[in-house]
């Protein structure tokens, strides 16, 4: 009797292992295409929230990034690979990234971030009710501009001249050198226009500033100035230019301030994207979403190598403050 309740029991216990097995083999595993026009850098945000939603690397979770280091002729193959690699969600940061991927499929759920101004960019239908396979976050970083030229005015309130260092063969870039002139002329400013397309151009682009006696720079975002960060900073440094850019990454490398939309709540909130679709929902149903967290950061060691003094009030609203 005992040898048969053993055998029993026995039996049970390896039919259990058996579906366990079988369960393990069977769990989805989601794969996730990641496509951005910069480097891998600043993406933790976006991995830590999607394991906060009980995502896993290696276990649940495959990721397939695709970097273009700068270079947007890139993009389009990139995205084309993906799509090929049959992947269940695409993540674009940036605008060329969105319509790399939106040109590429249009049935894999797309989960834009830092695209700047969806609607007019051509990405979806509207924020309510995006259709098609796109959702996601809007940066919205163009209507921003007034707020850095004000920040800039308030700094040297002798200001008068301004350089504006910008991409013009991308759409955001474009849209975002249209609200900066028109920031510019309701604040009594007079812009000169820096156009760069690579690194090259920017050392002539600073000589040009320096000659038209600008008195301060600001930086447009876009994937080939993102790139080339350091060298900018290092550059308005040198020149002894006071400047403001959109993101805090160029004021750790060395720039002297930046305003805009905080990329770590950007890419926590792109992961809750991720999880409602890959859980079924749809793109076409998911509503656009606009930044809720905007971070103003000073960098007190560049402002102290050009022998700037930032006022007393400019300095209390900082959000954070690099000594």
């Amino acid at each position: 009797m005992k040898k048969s309740i053993f055998s029993f029991t026995l039996c049970a216990v390896l039919l259990a292992l058996c579906h366990s097995a079988d369960g393990q083999q069977t769990a989805k595993v989601f794969r996730i295409g990641l496509l951005s026009p910069t480097v891998r850098s600043g993406f933790e945000p976006l991995w830590q929230g999607l394991r906060d939603l009980g995502y896993v690397e290696g276990k649940n979770l495959m990721i397939e990034s695709r970097f273009a280091q700068g270079n947007l002729d890139n993009i389009p193959a990139f995205a084309a690979e993906l799509v090929r690699l049959n992947i269940d969600i695409i993540v674009a940061i940036g605008g060329p990234s969105v319509q790399a991927a939106k040109n590429a499929t249009e049935t894999i759920p797309i989960v834009m971030t830092n695209a700047g101004d969806p609607i007019e960019q051509g990405f979806i239908a509207s924020l309510a009710r995006p259709g098609g396979n796109i959702t996601g976050l809007s940066s919205l970083t163009h209507d921003l501009a007034g707020k850095r030229l004000e920040l800039l005015k308030e700094t040297l309130p002798k200001l008068s001249r301004v350089a504006a260092l910008w991409h013009p063969d991308t759409i955001g870039s474009t849209l975002n050198w249209k609200e900066t002139q028109l920031a510019g002329r309701e604040l009594g400013l007079q812009l000169q226009s820096l156009e760069v397309r690579s690194r090259e151009d920017l050392d002539q682009a600073f000589r040009a500033a320096v000659k038209e006696r600008t008195q301060a720079l600001v930086v447009l975002r876009s994937p080939i100035v993102a790139i080339q960060r350091m060298h900018i900073a290092e550059l308005a440094i040198k020149n002894r230019l006071p400047a403001i850019y959109d993101d805090r990454a160029y004021v750790e490398a060395g720039g002297l301030m930046s305003y805009g939309t905080n990329q770590g709540d950007l890419y926590r909130r792109t992961a809750v994207y991720v999880d409602k679709i890959l859980r079924g929902a749809k793109p076409a149903d998911l509503p656009v979403e606009q930044p809720k967290r905007f971070e103003f950061v000073i960098n007190l060691k560049t402002a102290k190598q050009i022998r700037l003094a930032i006022p007393p009030n400019v300095l209390a609203r900082a959000d954070r403050v690099i000594k």
